[in-house]
């Protein structure tokens, strides 16, 4: 589970008089503005000249430092995520920053991150608010009539002193969006990816209830990294069985407890954080990264290019038909739709078994739950081969992916 947070934003309403109001159709609601942007780091970021030392989690550390181009947005974003993927060998771990720049603000960091767990904790940064915004979990949200026009981004490599080679940072990217205040959001048109559904391997995290309280125990708390599992399964990425020798024999899908340990946010305290989870795949080769979508119609051209999507909603119990419970927050699979334009998911939550996680929710109330502002305003994983083409883009509106 992932308590949801989402900046809303003020709609001013005009008046009108009485007897027009009655006869004014209303207008549809406004839609995200979402812009997804990569850094361009070549065959990847490696370390470079050491830029100097500094002292952390016990050891000393040095490091290099590489700092984007000024990023224009095209409009006023409320919030940013960056991800990333990257290589982190024993003794190595990174730092991915980032500050607005129109108007200008401090360095927020958005995640320290290592593969493994013998250097250092991988950790979000809690307590980072001021006046320009703060930093939720894995968010920058930038404060109230504070919206940034622009930004930049910062990787910082860490290694042991006098070792030689060290992380790299293949992917990096940020996701800017402004998503308005909408109560509710209606289903939009679609057809492009009826009738196609992708086999993606299911997986239950309520199977996995009480399992490695270390890492946040299983069951709710464990949906995202149950999830990043199905698609990595997909992929044919999952972990080995020597991997996962340290997990109890008896676990029927020991490749879940493997995740969740390894997207673990100690500062957080659970396996939910977004970043993480699209990281951890980049363990295995692929390409994963966070933005937001701003319809179904966007989505099934992933479905259509073969590329399963993550999804975070909430919704309330009846909210969402056919899935028997609600949630504040909450991460599941699209693998495909139905001929009539339902969408085909593997839902973690509330199977008893792996198999049964394959559920179908009407396209209306489940594009509601997943867009709508008191959600996650269409949050998604991408994880895929990097030689896996993604779709094209949609004409006319900025790049999202």
């Amino acid at each position: 589970m992932r308590k949801l947070f989402v900046l809303l934003s003020t709609a001013i309403l005009a008046a009108f008089p009485a007897s027009a109001a009655v006869a004014e159709q209303k207008p549809p609601p406004a839609q995200s503005k979402v812009v997804y942007q990569r850094a361009d780091l070549g065959a990847g970021l490696s370390f470079g000249q050491p830029a100097g030392t500094i002292e952390y989690g016990g050891a000393t550390w040095e490091y290099s430092q590489w700092t984007g181009q000024d990023r224009q947005i095209g409009f006023g974003a409320t919030e940013l995520i960056a991800s990333w993927t990257a290589d982190t060998p024993a003794g190595t771990w990174i730092q991915i920053e980032m500050r607005g720049t129109a108007p200008d603000t401090k360095w927020y960091v958005m995640g320290r991150w290592a593969y493994g767990e013998s250097d250092i904790q991988r950790t979000s940064v809690p307590g980072q608010g001021d006046a320009d915004g703060t930093v939720s979990v894995d968010t920058f949200v930038a404060a109230a009539g504070k919206p940034i026009d622009s930004y930049q981004l910062r990787a910082t490599l860490y290694r042991k002193p006098g070792a030689t080679g060290g992380p790299t940072v293949r992917t990096l990217g940020a996701m800017a969006s402004a998503v308005p205040e909408r109560k509710s959001v209606p289903a939009s048109p679609g057809g492009e990816a009826w009738g196609v559904e992708l086999n993606v391997p299911r997986r239950s995290q309520s199977i996995h209830q009480g399992h490695y309280p270390e890492w946040d125990g299983g069951g709710q708390a464990w949906c995202s990294p149950t999830s990043t599992t199905m698609v990595l399964g997909f992929w044919g990425k999952w972990p080995s069985a020597a991997d996962t020798a340290w997990v109890d024999p008896a676990d029927p899908s020991p490749e879940v407890d493997y995740a969740a340990r390894y997207v673990y946010d100690h500062a957080y305290q659970g396996a939910g954080n977004w970043p993480f989870n699209t990281a951890y795949a980049g363990r295995y080769g692929l390409d994963g990264f966070v933005t937001r979508l701003r319809s179904l119609t966007e989505l099934e051209k992933f479905v259509k290019a073969g590329i399963p999507v993550i999804t975070s909603q909430s919704f309330k119990k009846g909210e969402l038909p056919g899935a028997g419970y609600g949630t504040n927050g909450h991460i599941f699979v699209v693998i495909g739709f139905t001929a009539t334009g339902d969408v085909i998911v593997n839902d973690p939550a509330n199977s008893p078994t792996n198999d049964d996680a394959r559920r179908v929710y009407p396209r209306a109330d489940f594009e509601n739950v997943w867009q709508r502002s008191s959600s996650s305003g269409g949050i998604v994983y991408i994880i895929r081969p990097p030689g896996h083409p993604l779709p094209a883009g949609v004409p006319g509106v900025p790049a999202n992916w």
